[in-house]
């Protein structure tokens, strides 16, 4: 079995879904609710609901960041209160990294906590949100603001989801495989690094699973981003700035491609600090700018990046703190960069 032992839940990759059935099973929930969006609803839910063949209630939101926020959020709450969810009830999140986030948040908070599943169907949320209990919504314009720590009872991974991606939303989750490949492994680097996501189905399991097999090897030893989990944040100081900035226009960007623009920049600010040599800075933005083939005509507000990053929850005492790199496959933390170096960095970018 592909299963990663997360100290309180399991995340399952690949298996026969007779285990996910039997789970539900043994819970014997008084109640069973699937969260989907319009996606979801119509690319995964049939294949889950073939699968495991449960009464279910189900609850639609609209896709999107920008529907990650505090009246999604009460919707959701109103729904499960009319719905008469009680605490023995169970919520499947069925979706990306908004409703695993949103979907988690609202279950961990409504009734004081109430169990639920990640049943992450993008790249990215496989890869990323489907360790670490983090959950939250975005407020006033800020990424995460608003949110808690609560792990799942179980991640359940089926990378055929992949399958139902456009290939900008399959590269928006390949920038957190990249990222961990260069904060904590150079294997996982080399192999993606010559290559164009042209993987096999077995690649893509591959690739999966040891991308979560990183981030849990990371949380495991610091729950709640005291330390050493810090390191999970490079490329994403100036990538989340990046990403509300562009929430804020008419042409947004993804995830992934905030964060590649973050990884480039901060790329830069790791060789300026003297811990990342030009001919790997070279390697990173050469593979970055090949897979994103980025827009020449972006335009980046540094004023307001600078703006967003100062409110970052990670900084403190007021000082914006980065995770830098010091060598492909080895990340530190708790650098202090000033605005002037910031500055400089987005415009190498």
């Amino acid at each position: 079995m592909q299963k990663i032992d997360c100290n309180s839940y399991n995340v399952i990759v690949n298996e026969d879904y007779s285990i996910l059935h039997n789970f539900i099973d043994e819970y014997n929930p008084s109640k069973l609710f699937i969260i989907v969006d319009e996606n979801t609803k119509r690319d995964c839910l049939p294949i889950l609901i073939q699968k495991i063949d449960h009464p279910h209630i189900l609850i639609e939101i609209t896709s999107g960041e920008i529907h990650k926020s505090i009246d999604t959020a009460t919707a959701l709450w109103e729904a499960l209160i009319n719905y008469g969810a009680d605490r023995s009830s169970l919520v499947l999140n069925l979706g990306g990294g908004v409703i695993g986030d949103m979907g988690g948040f609202v279950a961990a908070s409504y009734m004081r906590g109430i169990p639920f599943i990640q049943i992450p169907t993008t790249l990215l949320s496989q890869v990323d949100a489907s360790v670490g209990g983090k959950l939250g919504i975005d407020f006033k314009g800020y990424k995460n603001m608003v949110g808690l720590f609560q792990n799942p009872d179980l991640v359940w991974v089926d990378t055929n989801y992949l399958k139902t991606l456009s290939a900008r939303e399959l590269k928006s989750g390949f920038a957190e495989v990249i990222k961990h490949g260069l904060i904590q492994s150079k294997t996982l680097w080399s192999f993606i690094k010559d290559r164009a996501l042209d993987y096999n189905d077995q690649e893509w399991n591959d690739i999966v699973f040891d991308s979560i097999k990183i981030k849990n090897t990371v949380v495991s030893q610091d729950p709640r981003e005291s330390g050493l989990r810090k390191i999970l944040n490079f490329g994403h100081t100036i990538g989340h700035a990046v990403e509300s900035y562009y929430l804020e226009t008419d042409k947004q960007l993804t995830h992934g491609e905030a964060i590649a623009i973050g990884m480039i920049c901060e790329s830069y600010l790791s060789h300026k600090k003297g811990l990342l040599s030009t001919s790997a800075l070279k390697e990173i933005e050469s593979f970055i700018r090949k897979i994103y083939n980025f827009d020449p005509a972006i335009q980046i507000n540094q004023k307001r990046i600078i703006e967003y990053m100062t409110n970052d929850k990670k900084n403190k005492g007021g000082q914006i703190l980065f995770s830098l790199i010091d060598g492909i496959g080895s990340c530190t933390y708790n650098i202090e960069i000033g605005k002037e170096a910031i500055i400089e960095g987005l415009d190498y970018f």
